[in-house]
Formats: C-alpha cells, structure tokens, sequence
C-alpha cells in the first residue's frame, strides 16, 4: 500500500541551496559567521535519511573555523564547532537573520579575542581611523 505523506507542517527548505555556507546576521544586521552544517533532530551524523521518512528538522545551525579543514581535510573536531538554535533564526533569505545581538552568540568569541588581543595591540587598532 503506497500511502501519500501529509505535507510537513512549517517551511520545507532546501538545505545545501538555501542554509549551507549563508552569511548570518545579527539583529543589527552585522556578520556573526558563516553556516557550516546543520544539526537536526533525531538524525545522527553521517546517517542516511529515508525519502520515505518524514522530513527532519532543524535544531542547530553549526558555525566554526572551516578553513583548516578545507585546506588539510577531514571534519573540525566538535569542540570547535559552535551553535547557533534555530528558534533564534528570524529571516532565511539571501542571508539568515538571527532576532539577537550577535556579541551574546558563542559564534563570535574568536572574532572578538583577535579583535582584544591581537588587532587591539596594534597602534590604531582600539578605534576607527579618524
């Protein structure tokens, strides 16, 4: 018997077109970090998901330093990776948009270390060029 599934409640989205590698914003509309990968529920990593399953959804966007791993390979450790909820997700566009500050996101903590302890002891680095 080949039953039809019920269409899945919420917005259906493609992940690899409309989530991997976007731009996410903050609230404010400045860059927290880039997508990653995508944690969803019930899912483990690397499982095949059935087409004859219910769509999975979405709990987490992972952000992280990728550039080591596209340049040597494999996958980042996931202590390197951070999250992102999704509940946090207002706006899937060209970009994402998040309803919060982006400097209360774990995502940004790399960007403000080098920010404190590197670009900040260089002469001129604390403020804007006058």
């Amino acid at each position: 018997m080949n039953e039809q599934m019920p269409p899945p409640a919420g917005r259906v989205v493609d992940a690899q077109l409309h989530l991997l590698d976007r731009q996410i914003l903050d609230r404010d509309g400045i860059p927290v970090s880039v997508v990653s990968d995508l944690e969803l529920a019930g899912i483990e990593p690397g499982a095949t998901i059935r087409p004859d399953a219910a769509p999975p959804t979405i709990t987490d966007l992972l952000v992280g330093i990728e550039l080591p791993t596209r340049i040597f390979g494999g996958r980042p450790p996931p202590s390197r990776r951070m999250r992102i909820p999704w509940r946090l997700v207002s706006e899937v566009g060209t970009v994402l948009r998040v309803g919060v500050a982006g400097d209360g996101l774990d995502a940004t903590w790399v960007e403000r270390w080098v920010s404190r302890h590197v670009v900040g002891r260089i002469p001129g680095g604390r403020h804007d060029p006058e």
